[in-house]
């Protein structure tokens, strides 16, 4: 259990989340409020710390993040790896450049005291994040940071948070969200989870498990034994639920699977379904795709009544269908024209729009958490890309290409993509990430071959 909290005086607003309970005090809301300009329609003018990310080329801000002070001498090692984690976060953002330690003229020894600003402007840094990680008498650790424009020495952001010693590297990852939040205007993303397929063995006997891991590929354990094969796994928006494909000794069957207790259950045995079922942004219903015959078509089920509904009906192939964030519109991938595409239709069927027409084919479309893009994986010319479309058609836009690249899932945020490449032959699949403008590719460290990744909410 987490807990973010103020003074009492003023009256506590208290947030219940699984696994994690936040406090904030009445007075630093409305004090966060006003200093972000909020309360007087106004834009609050800040000094050189502010991401501006609403532009092709962004310079990463500068920032500073020594170790957070030991609060007493045990505290040290965990103050230093908590540094080290929003350190990575950020830098892996490809927003902020985090400055090397050995360059710092300052060493915080006190956080209740404002830093000399003038130490910080000479090695060019624009914001600095300084920390205390204290162990309490009742074993938690208690955990506290403070976000500085260097420039200007306001203090743009403050909090605690108390934790079991276990739960440190989540700490810092909220705390990376907050100060991404707060130098960005975006809702950070790094105190979330991937679920993804993990693979082993040879080419010919690849053993695949479930896996679930933090964003930043720590804390991976194994969800699946690997007996049969399983296949697109994908997050509920509202529980801590996956749904998934299995292909045991019978017939495919969709499962739901409940992170948090380990138990799981048969949502249905469909026999030639194809592609991955996916949950509505209420969490409620599961949206397929079922083959009958050479074709197949569009089903949602629901989840209580396990009733099933059908949204397409075509003598094509209507396949990995994708819900908008406000559950109105479906993506989907059809071959109806010919060959595959990106079609947009109501979320109780009807006429569907096509919206993809580039050279190539296009396939696992997924809509944005933000509602402002659907990306696909798109083959021709020996190439697979990962590209980005607007909902309705214009703006495409190819992020990167290669030989095999494949399965994009977005960022609770919407700015960062994570997908899967197959360099083919003897090696196998790794995870990459990758930013809505094209920028910041790179490599998600994973203990072997990964593929098909499903990207979490936000857990707080």
């Amino acid at each position: 259990m987490i807990e973010r909290h103020g003074s009492e005086r003023f009256g506590i607003e208290r947030f219940e989340l699984p696994g994690i309970s936040v406090r904030l005090n009445r007075r630093q809301m409305i004090s966060a409020m006003a200093s972000a300009g909020m309360l007087l329609g106004g834009r609050q003018a800040f000094g050189q710390a502010r991401v501006q990310i609403d532009q092709g080329n962004v310079a990463p801000l500068p920032i500073a993040i020594p170790n957070f002070v030991a609060g007493s001498p045990s505290d040290g090692e965990v103050g230093a790896g908590v540094a080290q984690v929003i350190t990575n976060n950020l830098k892996r953002s490809g927003l902020f450049a985090p400055i090397d330690q050995a360059a710092y003229i300052e060493k915080i020894t006190n956080i209740d005291v404002p830093p000399q600003f003038a130490n910080w402007k000479t090695i060019n840094a624009q914001a600095l994040v300084t920390g205390r990680m204290t162990r309490q008498g009742d074993g938690r650790l208690k955990a506290e940071f403070r976000l500085w424009d260097v420039a200007t020495g306001q203090q743009l952001a403050g909090q605690q948070y108390f934790t079991s010693p276990e739960y440190w590297r989540r700490i810092a990852h909220i705390i990376s969200d907050q100060i991404y939040e707060r130098l960005t205007g975006e809702k950070g993303y790094f105190d979330s989870r991937v679920v993804f397929v993990d693979e082993s063995g040879p080419s010919q006997h690849r053993v695949k498990r479930l896996a679930l891991m933090d964003q930043d590929g720590a804390n991976v354990r194994y969800l699946t034994r690997g007996a049969d094969l399983v296949i697109t796994p994908r997050f509920s928006p509202s529980t801590q639920e996956i749904t998934y494909m299995e292909f045991g000794q019978g017939d495919p069957r969709v499962y739901l699977f409940n992170i948090e207790t380990g138990q799981r259950e048969i949502v249905g045995n469909f026999p030639g379904m194809s592609f991955a079922p996916r949950f509505a942004p209420d969490g409620q219903r599961i949206i397929m795709s079922l083959q009958q015959g050479g074709n197949s078509n569009l089903f949602v089920m629901d989840l209580r009544s396990k009733s099933t509904t059908r949204l397409t009906d075509t003598p094509a192939i209507d396949t990995s269908p994708s819900y908008s964030p406000d559950g109105g519109r479906i993506c989907f991938e059809s071959d109806r024209g010919g060959k595959p595409q990106i079609y947009v239709m109501g979320a109780t069927g009807g006429a569907a729009q096509r919206i993809s027409f580039g050279e190539g084919s296009y396939s696992t479309p997924v809509w944005s958490p933000r509602g402002d893009y659907i990306a696909f994986t798109k083959q021709g010319g020996g190439q697979f890309s990962i590209g980005i479309i607007k909902p309705d058609g214009s703006g495409e836009r190819i992020l990167t290409s290669g030989f095999h690249n494949e399965g994009p899932t977005f960022a609770p945020n919407g700015r960062v993509l994570m997908f899967f490449r197959d360099p083919g032959g003897n090696s196998g699949p790794s995870l990459y990430t990758i930013d809505v403008s094209g920028r910041n590719e790179l490599k998600v460290p994973t203990p072997g071959f990964a593929s098909d990744p499903a990207w979490s909410p936000l857990l707080s």
